[in-house]
């Protein structure tokens, strides 16, 4: 029995595997094969198989319910009702819409929206809206979560931009969201939005900062509600019957354990509809009722028979949540404590026992940390070795108990208040240990490197006088990995995936500089979110020089948040006037050479622009006679002058000026400049029009290449080695299609 689960678990978790999906024909000889091999000896192999075609057939149907290509960026009028929690946030709000409906043509089931400076939505209405649709995609940068897969695990088949819209219905339904409005309106100090997140998982209302020190501590889990919560609350309706029953005072006509099993299981499935039932939920409340039944009827089957059934239960019901980094961390986190103390000699003590639970963990996360490539917390075992018992036996349970007493006036809001003034005693306190210690970003390391830190971690983790397992620890210095070897005279170049904007990182053997920082509007800063994060994963922990073209948005605004985030020991701009102040930025000087490591570089400045364009700082690149142009926003009038004051303006590479924008990108320029590719950093459907296609036919009538982050993300070059560029988004995964 375990045998035949564990290879259907094998057979579903393969599905992030698959470059492209079999076809209907494949599939149907797979499952036949799949049952012939159930009747002979090879019936492991046929339950893999069936793992197989159940994951791929429902991947497929996730796919067919995306936008169609035909209405990818159009916009047009639907109707649909609003679902699950809206987020209002700085003048937006964002929201998902189920069973829309167009007479254009056929639409998702679910379409996730949002509405800049939009009016206050509630969920249940129904809502006529004039939406700009889009295929579910997101930036895609080395290392970095592929937001396109988390969409398709979530089943999310389109997402749009509201122009304008009139409610057709009032709210029908949509209890959490009264509960919600009402939680936000007692007076919790200040940590009104907190209780949401702790009660109803909607984590909208958290700051950036408040996110960035939960992060930095390894508390995220406390505020998303997940098997922890739904675990906590179960364990303390068991704990309290069964202590009722050891004291005596339980009816003894009533058997104790099946009405704590019944009664644990009960909570938590109010606690999961008071959260949405979101996949997390989902996934907790399997796991819980596997573990209760084990407990009930299956102690004999050992203690990893319920994982191993709750795993098969979640991806049976949902194949694609294997795509969401929660369901990883979830699922190793309670093996690991599985192994941790079952069948163990011996007795802990109860605080012993919650003391070693935290390293215990701490440890057993590190390899799935580590393949996500998510923040490790230094501080989270000593964190959480206060913050768990703060959350789940003071803070939760008093926030439920004001919760379920609103209607009795003064009784809950005064529980609220309580709970409250303990959350902002927790956040108060965690944001100092943030400080003292942030989060670490390791780099990604290699296959046999991540093999080492997992062999190590499960030495570590192995009984006590189980042989090597000091040897451990030292398995787990492959965690710190060396910088990457970059050949002398050579420079690697990533064009960044940033959207509407640019940046672009240069690194050679010992030197690194960063060319733009990315946009910043006062919604999102990619500096922080995506340029900061992107460059702490290659191993970039200071920058030599950081140059900013020119002081457009696009360009400039993520600027201050790198600035924050690493040192830096230069800072360049084609007008540093119209910076921040704190930059401390300089002047971008014509004719400045330098050399670093072989690779050469040399700037040019046109102050006499009549536009910030024009006035755009250009970079020069040669390593090993290739060279690259980095020409920021430049326009006609730039290029012109520029090719006056450039005897030699063969170049191998551009950076595509101003985006690909019509005013640039002159014939003159590209047949002077004459390059063999150029790279475009530009987001999809822009307002703009970026590139214009007249540019783009100029590109291909000279015979270039296209490389265009909206299409392949980021981009890679090694200058200097004479090969191509390297675009993330032409690896092949599923989710992404063919490369375009």
């Amino acid at each position: 029995m375990r045998t035949g689960m564990f290879a259907l678990v094998l057979g579903l978790l393969s599905l992030g595997l698959w470059p492209a999906l079999p076809s209907v024909g494949w599939l149907f000889l797979l499952s036949l094969l799949a049952l012939l091999c159930l009747r002979s000896r090879a019936w492991p192999l046929g339950w893999l198989l069936l793992g197989v075609c159940w994951a791929c057939w429902s991947a497929q149907q996730a796919l067919d319910d995306r936008l169609a290509s035909g209405l990818d960026g159009r916009t047009l009028w639907l109707e649909g009702r609003v679902v699950g929690l809206p987020a209002h946030s700085g003048g937006t709000v964002r929201f998902d819409l189920e069973d829309a409906q167009s007479r254009r043509g056929a639409l998702p089931r679910h379409v996730q929206l949002s509405w800049f400076g939009g009016p206050t939505i509630r969920a249940g209405e129904r809502w006529r809206l004039a939406v700009t649709l889009r295929q579910p995609s997101g930036l895609l940068n080395p290392h970095g979560a592929d937001r396109e897969a988390m969409f398709l695990a979530r089943r999310i088949g389109a997402t749009g931009t509201v122009k304008a819209g009139e409610r057709l219905e009032p709210v029908r339904g949509g209890w959490r969201d009264r509960l919600r409005q009402r939680l936000l309106a007692v007076d919790a100090h200040g940590r009104e939005s907190v209780l949401a997140a702790l009660l109803l998982g909607d984590g909208s209302g958290l700051t950036r900062t408040d996110w960035q020190t939960l992060q930095a501590t390894g508390t995220v889990h406390l505020l998303v509600i997940s098997g922890q919560h739904i675990g906590l609350l179960a364990g303390l309706i068991y704990g309290v019957i069964a202590g009722l029953a050891r004291l005596g005072v339980w009816p003894g006509r009533w058997p104790w354990l099946p009405w704590a099993c019944g009664l644990a299981m009960a909570s938590a499935l109010g606690y999961g509809a008071l959260a949405g039932f979101q996949v997390p939920v989902q996934r907790a409340c399997l796991m819980l009722a596997t573990v209760l039944l084990w407990r009930l009827r299956f102690r004999h089957l050992g203690a990893f028979f319920p994982l191993l059934l709750a795993l098969t239960g979640v991806l049976l019901l949902e194949p694609l949540a294997s795509l969401l980094p929660g369901f990883w961390l979830s699922f190793t986190a309670v093996a690991t404590l599985i192994y941790c103390f079952s069948g163990r000699l011996g007795r802990w003590r109860p605080w012993q026992a919650w003391s070693r639970a935290q390293w215990v963990i701490a440890i057993g996360l590190l390899p799935a940390l580590l393949a996500l490539g998510l923040p490790i917390s230094l501080s989270a075992p000593l964190v959480n070795l206060l913050a768990v018992p703060w959350i789940s036996l003071a803070v939760l349970p008093l926030a439920l108990l004001g919760t379920a007493l609103l209607p009795l006036t003064g009784v809950g809001e005064s529980l609220l208040w309580a709970a409250g003034g303990l959350i902002d005693i927790m956040f108060r306190t965690l944001g100092l240990l943030a400080e003292w210690q942030p989060a670490w970003l390791p780099r990604p390391l290699p296959l046999w490197r991540w093999s080492l830190v997992c062999a190590g971690a499960l030495l570590l983790l192995s009984p006590r006088g189980a042989p090597l397992k000091g040897l451990g620890a030292v398995m787990l210095l492959a965690l710190w990995t060396p910088r990457d070897h970059i050949p002398h005279g050579q420079a690697e170049i990533w064009q960044l995936d940033v959207g509407q904007g640019l940046a672009v990182l240069l690194r050679t053997r010992h030197h690194s500089l960063l060319y733009d920082a990315g946009p910043a509007t006062r919604f999102s800063d990619l500096g922080e979110s995506v340029v900061l994060p992107t460059l702490r994963k290659l191993g970039v922990d200071q920058l030599n020089v950081m140059l900013i073209s020119h002081a457009h948005a696009d360009h400039a605004g993520g600027a201050a948040a790198v600035y924050r985030g690493l040192p830096i020991a230069r800072v360049l701009a084609g007008e540093p006037l119209a910076l921040p102040a704190s930059l401390q930025a300089q002047a971008c000087a014509s004719g400045e050479r330098w050399e670093w490591d072989g690779v050469h570089f040399s700037l040019w400045h046109w102050p006499q622009g009549k536009s910030s364009n024009d006035r755009s700082c250009v970079l020069m690149v040669e390593a090993q006679g290739e060279r690259l142009l980095l020409a920021g926003d430049m326009e006609t009038a730039a290029e012109r002058v520029w090719l006056k004051e450039n005897v030699s303006p063969r170049i191998d590479w551009l950076q595509s000026p101003h985006h690909g924008s019509r005013s640039s990108s002159t014939e003159p320029f590209m047949r002077a400049t004459a390059p063999r590719g150029v790279l475009i950093s530009r987001g999809r459907h822009n307002m703009f029009g970026h590139p214009h296609p007249q540019v783009i036919e100029r590109y291909r009538r000279h015979g270039l290449t296209v490389h265009d982050t909206a299409l392949h993300g980021a981009l890679r070059l090694s200058l200097g080695a004479h090969g191509d560029v390297e675009g993330l988004g032409l690896q092949r995964r599923f989710w992404r299609g063919p490369p375009s």
